[in-house]
């Protein structure tokens, strides 16, 4: 009976979160320097909504705009996250996912979160290899697809700076000798740094880009919680993207604030760099829209205690109004 009962409640829960509030606001919205933002709403249980996992069926595929068709590049690929484009061609694709947790006790939410992954297929054990897909004809469709390096430990972010390839793992950054055209790597591979993870690792995944000249990597690491309620020491280093100089070895902090920056891309007349960043969760169906910026060295950029700007986040306590101004 208590197993019963407890299912019943798992199963309100689920349905509770899909009520709640609705997003109201379009997508243009939130778009520009000055979005609308509509006042933090909170609720016992989180909106989600979460989307069903549907593969392409006999010949329907994606829409695209006019003059654009969307193929079949390649697949049977394991979880992939991130592309690669090398300059002879080939495409290298992280086949990755969050690493085992090192605390496999789960909260009620957690558990809820464990399940929401597995309806959109994201539960799957990391493969925690990169693959190389070559496309010898350049007719759109993979005619070789290799691994390239296994082993990794969840890796993401890849750059390809002279005769070698750096790869971002989820707790280190790590350099393997490369020649074009290669289609397997035996090398073990050079620790360089090592990044952030530990036993939570929330944001697991670290990006990567080489700077214009090819003289530095810029990494991202994600923040370890949504607003840092897990406690601000255990987001040193971290909602930030950091600077590795490659000659010397030496790294440091390049901008800070950044909940889970992502993807980044150089502005090519300007060369500023350019981040996407995923923004905090559970003040609204409409709050806050995840951003694309440019980036400063040393900027803050408002995590955890404010967003877009100076609109103060009041779960967050104590607050920091020098960081914030």
């Amino acid at each position: 009976m208590q197993l019963a009962n407890f299912l019943l409640f798992c199963v309100s829960i689920i349905a509770l979160s899909a009520c709640g509030n609705s997003a109201t606001l379009s997508i243009a919205d939130g778009m520009g320097s000055t979005p609308l933002l509509p006042l933090p709403k909170q609720s016992l249980i989180p909106t989600v909504h979460v989307a069903t996992a549907v593969g392409w069926s006999g010949n329907a595929k994606p829409i695209a705009a006019d003059g654009l068709a969307v193929d079949v590049f390649a697949d049977k690929l394991q979880h992939p996250r991130w592309l690669y484009a090398l300059p002879n061609g080939d495409v290298l694709v992280a086949e990755t996912n969050a690493p085992a947790q090192l605390n496999p006790k789960r909260n009620f939410r957690q558990w809820i979160t464990k399940k929401f992954k597995e309806k959109v297929g994201a539960g799957v054990p990391s493969a925690n290899r990169i693959s190389l897909l070559r496309d010898y004809n350049q007719d759109g469709v993979v005619d070789k697809k290799s691994v390239l390096i296994k082993g990794l430990n969840s890796p993401f972010g890849m750059a390809l700076v002279g005769d070698y390839l750096y790869v971002a793992n989820t707790d280190a950054l790590v350099r393997y000798p490369y020649q074009s055209g290669q289609t397997e790597i035996t090398d073990a591979g050079t620790k360089l740094l090592d990044l952030p993870a530990g036993k939570i690792n929330s944001h697991w995944t670290k990006n990567l880009i080489a700077s214009p000249d090819g003289t530095k990597l810029y990494i991202t690491v994600g923040s370890n919680s949504n607003i840092g309620e897990r406690g601000m020491e255990n987001e040193i280093g971290r909602a930030a993207i950091w600077v590795f100089d490659i000659r010397t070895g030496k790294h440091r902090q390049f901008a800070s604030g950044l909940r889970n920056p992502n993807g980044m891309a150089w502005e090519p007349e300007s060369r500023t760099l350019w981040v996407v960043v995923n923004e905090r969760d559970e003040i609204g169906s409409d709050l806050v829209p995840d951003y694309l910026t440019s980036v400063k060295e040393g900027g803050f950029y408002g995590w955890p205690y404010s967003y877009y700007g100076q609109h103060i986040d009041e779960r967050v306590q104590p607050q920091r109004p020098d960081l914030v101004a």
